[in-house]
């Protein structure tokens, strides 16, 4: 079974609408990435630690402890794995607007391209810069789908 090629998209044809987990996914992964959170997490600990003079039942205890990080560690994996994505694939479409500016440009220096192509290139390469800020998981597939 061969793989079915999915249409190159350069930065110019991304879509600038970034949806709503998108933005939200980006958001927390500012976040989480922040030392705040780091001791927010650090401080949810020592507090909960002290907490077994009050419940007096250690498996209680732990089930809070172990309930608390598995949800909050699967919800930040999805999070996290959604704004990996969406830089992944502006590296993808950045890297795309560069080879595809260099290829014309040895093929205009060996003197069979047309400056207007070039001028092309220099737009898809300005339009590359920042191009991770509207980067979304959803919008650019369904816009990859209808150019192929």
């Amino acid at each position: 079974m061969g793989r079915q090629r999915q249409p190159i998209l350069m930065p110019t044809e991304v879509s600038s609408r970034v949806g709503f987990f998108d933005r939200f996914a980006g958001a927390a992964s500012m976040v989480a990435g922040r030392a705040a959170f780091f001791a927010f997490c650090v401080l949810l600990i020592v507090v909960w630690a002290p907490s077994i003079v009050f419940l007096q039942d250690i498996d209680t205890w732990q089930l809070i402890i172990n309930t608390a990080t598995t949800i909050v560690t699967f919800l930040m994996v999805a999070l996290l794995q959604n704004s990996q994505t969406r830089n992944d694939q502006a590296v993808h479409h950045k890297l795309n607007a560069i080879a595809d500016g260099l290829s014309d440009l040895m093929v205009q220096l060996e003197g069979h391209l047309p400056d207007r192509d070039l001028a092309q290139d220099v737009k898809e390469l300005r339009a590359a810069i920042g191009l991770e800020e509207h980067e979304s998981t959803s919008d650019n597939a369904t816009a990859a789908a209808a150019k192929g």
